[in-house]
């Protein structure tokens, strides 16, 4: 969830192959992850082993009271824990996989970011059995402070030059899961045509494994990044308990409509670049 132009589903800093978010160039690639040209060593980093283990346990613990508290039947509640351990548990084993394993400040602002997620996740899961309100206070503040960690672990990578291309994938990814989750709250109050907010990323992702030209590189584009940066913060308006539902469907559809022109505008471009190369 981004509110500094490089959004969760933004399309355009690189490959599907890459994991990251849709078929993103290196123009606009997240700044603040960007792995240095000089490839230095990056510094403030320690070892893994108890992020991996704060990472998966804190969702693990805040799902498991939510499930206590709210969840109607031990099938809901079962299904809201492990639903909140996904998005832990994929960053878990990203974490682990990393040579050198070393975790950086800005790498744990992102982790609190993902803890954050499969608490929203396992909300999700008692939202749709409609064991709790799909908006309240509660959830906006959670999901705001999302947002906000979205844009510090950028700044706290940039001043503490400790930016790293696995940190960038984490980041992204982070960002993906997290507008998946939120277009899927918000889907109760709109409609569930919202989800294609989230989904849009991982559609096109699966598309390009189709359609190889889809994985090709793109140029900067102010409309794309403009597009993108905008999705989330208007998932977060609309699932303020004070946005009038009407309203909230119609920003929704805006911003869903806009996201499906910045992608279809991409992958027609890709398309013909492909014919062009073809021909030659």
């Amino acid at each position: 969830m981004d509110t500094t132009g490089r959004s969760p589903i933004q399309h355009g800093d690189s490959s599907p192959e890459d994991a990251r978010s849709g078929h993103q160039t290196p123009d606009h690639q997240t700044p603040e992850h960007r792995a240095p040209a000089d490839q230095r060593p990056v510094t403030g980093s320690t070892g893994v082993t108890w992020d991996v283990v704060v990472l998966v346990l804190a969702p693990f613990v805040v799902a498991l009271l939510l499930a206590l508290r709210y969840a109607p039947d031990p099938i809901v509640g079962l299904g809201a824990v492990l639903a909140a351990l996904i998005a832990p548990c994929v960053a878990a084993v990203s974490l682990l996989r990393r040579r050198p394993r070393a975790v950086t400040t800005a790498d744990r602002i992102t982790l609190l970011r993902v803890g954050l997620i499969g608490g929203l996740t396992a909300a999700a899961v008692l939202i749709l059995a409609e064991a709790i309100p799909a908006r309240s206070w509660a959830l906006a503040v959670v999901i705001g402070v999302a947002l906000l960690l979205d844009a510090v672990d950028g700044a706290v990578a940039r001043r503490t030059h400790s930016s790293s291309a696995s940190g960038a994938r984490l980041d992204m990814e982070a960002d993906a899961a997290a507008l998946l989750v939120v277009s899927l709250i918000a889907a109760v109050t709109v409609g569930w045509w919202v989800v294609g907010i989230g989904a849009m990323r991982y559609l096109y992702v699966a598309a390009a494994r189709i359609r190889p030209p889809l994985r090709g590189e793109l140029g900067y584009s102010l409309f794309r990044r403009t597009v993108a940066a905008i999705q989330a913060s208007v998932l977060w308006v609309a699932m303020l308990p004070l946005t009038p539902v009407p309203f909230a469907a119609a920003i929704t559809a805006i911003a869903l409509t806009l996201l499906i022109i910045s992608f279809t505008r991409d992958a027609i471009h890709l398309e013909r670049s492909a014919q062009r190369e073809g021909r030659r």
